[in-house]
């Protein structure tokens, strides 16, 4: 019986295993506002940072300065766009808008307080507590209507930017849906389990425009010593369940 001859020898390189650099997205939030400071509902309100807020975004540029950053992109609303423009002052570049990171809208009960809502919709604040990603109020948005115009948005932004450093300022519910769709949580948990404190920072390493690694999540040591209590940001589920 002949011996199978050797199977050919490779080109030296030519199989060589590449590792692509990550794109790397600093994911964060806009700084406080008035309304978030009186617990109103103010997703498609266009309202702008508080001067707490705009102090949170100037701590944040502060330790993002040494940052090279390829891009900046933003939300259309005042409060993002006005953020986006202190963080990137040391990098100077201007801020990029983006229609699809805007927030949640939440219709009927935009400017209304939370304590408002639930007296006057209490059928309705009650269906979305239990599911906010199916369920809109009157006139307002899904999770997952969110989800499906905020996901495209990163998408492209990290084919866009191989290899690269970028900021994206967005809002509380938008980015939670977005790292609850990119990290493979419960998306109808996204208000009971994910916390995002006005002017907080998230890293995400992205191997592929769909696979992302979670570096850093709601962290704002850069005006804070302590991490905050979110009780009152998160769905009651935590306290009824």
């Amino acid at each position: 019986m002949d011996t199978p001859s050797p199977a050919p020898l490779r080109a030296a390189g030519k199989y060589r295993h590449v590792t692509r650099m990550a794109t790397r997205i600093l994911l964060i939030r806009h700084g406080a506002t008035v309304l978030s400071a009186e617990d109103r509902f103010a997703g498609s309100t266009d309202v702008e940072l508080s001067d707490e807020g705009r102090h949170q975004a100037r701590c944040l540029a502060v330790r993002l300065g040494q940052q090279p950053l390829a891009a900046v992109y933003a939300s259309p609303m005042r409060r993002t766009l006005e953020t986006a423009k202190i963080v990137s002052t040391a990098c100077q570049r201007e801020p990029l808008t983006e229609a699809g990171l805007r927030e949640i809208d939440h219709g009927r009960w935009e400017g209304r307080t939370r304590k408002d809502v639930e007296a006057c919709f209490p059928e309705e604040y009650g269906a979305w507590e239990e599911d906010p990603f199916t369920f809109a109020p009157e006139g307002g948005e899904t999770g997952l209507a969110v989800m499906a115009r905020s996901l495209p948005v990163i998408r492209a932004i990290v084919l866009r930017h191989p290899g690269e450093t970028v900021a994206v300022v967005s809002h509380k519910a938008t980015i939670r849906l977005l790292l609850a769709s990119l990290l493979g949580f419960e998306a109808r948990g996204y208000r009971d389990r994910l916390d995002q404190a006005p002017a907080c920072l998230n890293v995400l390493d992205f191997k592929d425009a769909v696979r992302a690694r979670l570096m850093l999540f709601n962290d704002t040591s850069h005006y804070a010593s302590h991490p905050r209590h979110p009780e009152e940001q998160l769905s009651k589920w935590w306290d009824t369940k």
